[in-house]
């Protein structure tokens, strides 16, 4: 009976900490804002606005203003249907709005007279200025993600994606074998390599060694992240490039999941220059990357899990071509380096000093010009007893 106890206030924490822990992902979350007017344009206040995550089924109420402006704060990145109602005007709903990261979603509602009963639906609106905002930023969204090549997987590749983004040396390949430093060696907006700040979920992975991102989460585990360039916000510190916020995936009311693995080897390599030069074979080069994620409901329109996983194996060999000395050099035997200017006699060894190689006679140091008085004697000292 102790044990049962004990057993549930452990679970209880988990789902504490797990709570707590949403708390702090404010960073990683967008926004819908708009206005409600009627067909003349007049503002309506007063109006009920409710904003549902589709694939969660969560749901945020809001009410319009004196103004007839709402906004709805703190969405996860998805799919939102926005319905507002005013009694005496028929029922306007907008089935799918986008939500990105760090950005504010637009939604006008323009209310016709009639029943609640009555339904507008409106399928799409004609983007508009972002008026929120005066950031120069670029959204990847989750399409891009899961669907373009990356070599590597490495998911912080696709800022190449945004204007004003250069990578510098380092940042292709895996996260896995790339270096602390070569992960976040990107140029943003005009700034210094390595001097951007990374987000995930609103938590910084930025270490003090060269200002390194320190964490990447793997390619399916990224729903969506957000570059901005210029003009960045005041709430973001600590840069002096530009800001990369990713966001991961979350559960929602249907289980899905994926697994995959992503292969490559040397089948198709072309050899090396040296190698082929030198008669050796094709170095090996074996790469597997493999996972799992998984993500499904905990209590139905209330709770969620997601979960991801990948190994990396890699097995990778390399062609190093070195020189060693001649054996006959150990026993101070140097016939062998011929001077190919004598027709390939054997070349002298001089140690009392420096020596003309075309001629084979010492360097009197008195012909020699006021530096080379100096050095002469210090490189060769001449020999001693």
């Amino acid at each position: 009976m102790k044990r049962s106890k004990y057993i549930h206030k452990v679970l209880l924490a988990l789902v504490v900490a797990l709570l707590a822990c949403g708390t702090g992902w404010s960073q990683a979350v967008g926004s819908i804002v708009g206005s409600v007017t009627d067909a003349s344009g007049a503002v309506i206040p007063g109006a009920k606005v409710t904003v549902t995550n589709v694939a969660t089924n969560v749901t945020n109420v809001t009410q319009s203003d004196a103004s007839g402006n709402f906004q709805v704060l703190n969405l996860l990145p998805g799919n939102y249907k926005v319905v507002v109602q005013k009694q005496g005007f028929q029922k306007y709903v907008i089935p799918s709005e986008a939500v990105a990261v760090d950005k504010a979603s637009p939604a006008l509602a323009k209310l016709s007279v009639g029943q609640v009963s009555q339904t507008v639906e409106v399928s799409s609106q004609a983007p508009l200025l972002n008026t929120q905002s005066s950031s120069l930023s670029y959204g990847v969204e989750s399409k891009q993600v899961e669907q373009l090549p990356l070599n590597g997987r490495n998911v912080l590749n696709l800022t190449q994606l945004v204007p004003g983004v250069v990578p510098q040396g380092g940042t292709q390949g895996n996260p896995a074998t790339n270096n602390i430093t070569g992960l976040g060696n990107y140029q943003i907006g005009g700034g210094i390599a390595n001097q951007s700040a990374f987000y995930v979920d609103g938590a910084p992975i930025n270490v003090s060694y060269v200002n390194g991102a320190e964490l990447i989460p793997t390619q399916e585990d990224v729903d969506s992240f957000q570059v901005e360039t210029n003009d960045v916000s005041p709430e973001y510190g600590r840069f002096a490039g530009g800001i990369v916020n990713i966001a991961t995936k979350s559960g929602a009311n249907q289980f899905h999941g994926t697994l995959y693995e992503y292969a490559r080897n040397a089948a198709l390599n072309a050899n090396s220059w040296f190698n082929n030069h030198d008669n050796l074979p094709r170095a090996v080069w074996t790469q597997n990357q493999y996972g799992a994620t998984v993500g499904g409901p905990i209590i139905k329109d209330k709770a969620f899990f997601f979960l991801s996983w990948e190994q990396f194996d890699l097995q990778q060999q390399n062609t190093t071509n070195d020189y060693v000395p001649n054996p006959a050099w150990l026993t101070g035997d140097f016939s062998s380096l011929l001077d190919h200017t004598k027709n390939g006699q054997p070349a002298p060894i001089h140690l009392s000093g420096p020596y003309d190689p075309t001629t084979d006679k010492i360097i009197n140091p008195a012909d020699l010009n006021s530096t080379a008085q100096v050095l002469a004697p210090l490189l060769w000292p001449g020999p001693k007893g």
